[in-house]
């Protein structure tokens, strides 16, 4: 008898029956940027259809991704002066705060807003941390600082905090710092295996980065990965609630082991370089955007990610539905 596996594949209805991995808007989390000082949305050149956003447009956006039933927005700042310790971030009057707490005022709790932890936006060298004397990253004295950013934003009415530097023991310290200011409630979102790669240049043209040199020291090398399950052992271990594979479709062996190993859930970022080859190629009509956009996702969702982050967020819970 000959084995007949395509009669499961017949019509649209029966593969959606049987279909092991599924897509939903709820999973998704929008990534969002917002520049201080900006009179109009500034379309970002090596990102079609992102842009950094006023403040009234991203309240705006917040309004479309409640409407659009996804998981969440990630907000980034940014500022439009910046200087070595990364004063912005922590400030109440900074960029990110400000807009957090215009986000959480309009959605509330019908969408999780989410804050990226870092200081590579807001530092005039364009690194994640402080430096010191030597000019290299210095890991506790950034963690004051985290502790302290982490803290404004739980403030603004951030429901997440996501520590993306790559800091040794950055979980543990803003778990602390949360706890002891009558925070614990708030989401600590880990970046714990955050790769130095190729695929964030979109996204510093986003941020108006001004790093100079690289941030290898710090990210992970992408030739490793048992370094990046160590990584996440040690944030679970410090408290995180969901841990972070970036980035998603170069990385999928990582975003499976992690998932294989942890009861937290695990996340996957869809990054700007990721994006933006799919947007070039369907631009060329080398593939059909739609179609590859959707394929990514559920591919990252196979891999075992429970949350993606994505720039197709709005778009793809606009096809889903």
């Amino acid at each position: 008898m000959i084995e007949r596996p395509r009669r499961l594949r017949q019509t649209p209805v029966l593969r959606r029956l049987v279909a092991q991995t599924r897509l939903d808007p709820a999973q998704l989390v929008l990534p969002v940027f917002v520049a201080e000082g900006a009179s109009s949305p500034r379309p970002i050149g090596s990102m079609p259809g992102v842009v950094q956003h006023t403040l009234d447009s991203l309240v705006d956006v917040a309004r479309r991704a409640v409407a659009a039933g996804i998981g969440g927005v990630m907000l980034f700042g940014v500022p439009e002066r910046k200087d070595a310790i990364g004063s912005g971030a922590c400030s109440r009057d900074g960029i990110l705060n400000v807009a957090l707490g215009r986000v959480r005022d309009e959605v509330g709790d019908d969408v999780l807003v989410m804050a990226d932890t870092c200081l590579d936006e807001f530092t005039d060298h364009g690194h994640c941390g402080v430096l010191d004397a030597r000019g290299r990253v210095d890991n506790d004295a950034t963690l004051e600082v985290y502790n302290e950013m982490a803290l404004a934003q739980a403030r603004a009415g951030a429901h997440v905090v996501a520590p993306s530097g790559m800091m040794d023991g950055q979980v543990g310290a803003i778990r602390s710092a949360l706890d002891a200011a009558g925070f614990e409630d708030t989401i600590i979102l880990a970046y714990a295996a955050k790769y130095a790669s190729a695929f964030y240049g979109p996204f510093r043209e986003a941020v108006q980065s001004s790093l100079q040199g690289d941030r290898r020291t710090y990210q992970q090398d992408p030739a490793n990965l048992l370094e990046s399950l160590r990584e996440v052992d040690l944030d679970v271990a410090e408290g995180a609630d969901i841990v972070m594979v970036k980035p998603a479709m170069s990385y999928l062996d990582v975003v499976a082991a992690a998932a294989a190993r942890v009861t937290v859930p695990v996340a996957a970022y869809q990054v700007s370089g990721e994006y933006a080859m799919i947007e070039a190629a369907a631009a060329h009509g080398w593939v059909d955007r739609r179609a590859a956009a959707l394929e990514s996702l559920l591919s990252i969702r196979r891999a075992g990610a429970r949350v993606v982050l994505t720039y197709y967020a709005l778009d793809a819970a606009q096809w889903l539905n």
